[in-house]
């Protein structure tokens, strides 16, 4: 069996370190804690778990910090993990089965990170990461900020989730701050920093330039197919917000250039549609989004909602909009396959009980 050393930065963690240990203590065989500069119980609460514990000054460098850690790695592999992560119940025996059937000529080791949640708990976003890599200088992280780890070698794609479970959002302009320091600076923007300063810009309002920050990114041909659909999405909602709905739609359509349609690019269009009560239009691209590709192996973005409950839902207000309540109550039904504790489904489901009165208002979306 392989040895794995979780490796983690800290900084005024105390709400949920804890948390994040207790899943994972009987998994890893250390824990590399680097605290880069709390000023709260975070050190005192990491010290039940492990007595490795370090500390590195902060320098607006998220690489720097996780590739301190790394370097303090004893074991065959590194794993990292942010404090407000969680490894669920139900991935913890998957994970040490993998555990024990990982060989040293795998290099990576890619899993599911879950960062958002329905109203029930179930998973609405997630993206595949590099979670566990070999213990060896040319696996380390770049970038100062949305670091990441350059695949290469023998990647394995393991089903076992971790779950990013956000208590507050402090430091919400962190990432943005040391973007705008290193453009300050000069330095220079890889294909991937664009992007990602581009979303950065958009998701603080600041839509012109965010727009601006992903037309450069799209203009660079190394960029990675996901990213730029994704980016033609983000120039999209930059043009509605500035009230260009034209230039939306056509920023929507051009990710078709880079492959088939995503369910997330169909909801889109149906919804841009939707607004317009344009209800047969609507109705075609949300039922593309039913069939839309998804591979959630790829890394990509993906929001589980576009490749069911948002389309069906959508599609059962496009067509008793329409009038054809038949369809519109087949479509609800499938919402509730999807989402049976969604209160659309259950208020639609009494709707179409009572659609012989006249006073029933429309369906809810």
């Amino acid at each position: 069996m392989i040895s794995i050393s979780l490796c983690m930065i800290v900084r005024d963690e105390e709400k949920v370190l804890g948390r994040c240990l207790d899943s994972v203590r009987e998994l890893a065989d250390e824990i590399i804690i680097v605290d880069t500069g709390s000023r709260d119980r975070t050190k005192e609460i990491a010290g039940k778990y492990t007595d490795k514990i370090y500390d590195f000054r902060w320098e607006d460098d998220f690489s720097a910090a996780r590739n301190f850690a790394f370097a303090r790695a004893s074991g065959a592999y590194c794993m990292w993990m942010d404090a407000d992560d969680v490894m669920p119940e139900s991935s913890r025996k998957p994970f040490l089965e993998l555990k024990a059937s990982l060989t040293s000529e795998t290099d990576v080791v890619m899993m599911p990170y879950e960062t958002a949640f329905d109203e029930r708990g179930k998973t609405v976003f997630s993206y595949y990461r590099e979670r566990i890599v070999k213990n060896h200088p040319c696996f380390r992280f770049q970038g100062k900020v949305h670091e990441v780890i350059p695949l290469k070698g023998k990647i394995k794609k393991a089903d076992i989730p971790i779950e990013h479970r956000k208590e507050d959002t402090k430091d919400s302009d962190r990432n943005l701050q040391i973007y705008e320091k290193m453009e300050k600076a000069g330095e220079v923007f890889d294909c991937r920093m664009l992007y990602y300063y581009g979303r950065e810009l958009i998701a603080h309002g600041r839509y012109e330039e965010g727009l601006r920050r992903m037309e450069q990114f799209l203009d660079r041909p190394e960029g990675w197919l996901e990213n730029k659909i994704d980016a033609t999405r983000q120039m999209a909602l930059c043009y509605y917000r500035m009230g260009n709905e034209r230039q939306a739609f056509n920023a929507l359509v051009s990710g078709f250039l880079y492959d088939v349609p995503r369910g997330e690019t169909c909801c889109d269009l149906g919804r841009h549609f939707l607004d317009r009560g344009q209800y047969e239009k609507a109705a075609y691209w949300y039922r593309r989004a039913l069939e839309g590709k998804k591979d959630p192996k790829s890394g990509a973005f993906i929001q589980e909602e576009c490749y069911g409950f948002l389309p069906a839902i959508s599609l059962c207000v496009c067509y008793d909009r329409m009038g054809e309540r038949e369809k519109a109550e087949q479509y609800n039904e499938l919402a509730g396959y999807y989402k049976p504790y969604s209160e659309y489904y259950l208020q639609n489901k009494e709707y179409f009980k009572m659609q012989q009165s006249p006073e029933m208002e429309k369906v809810q979306t």
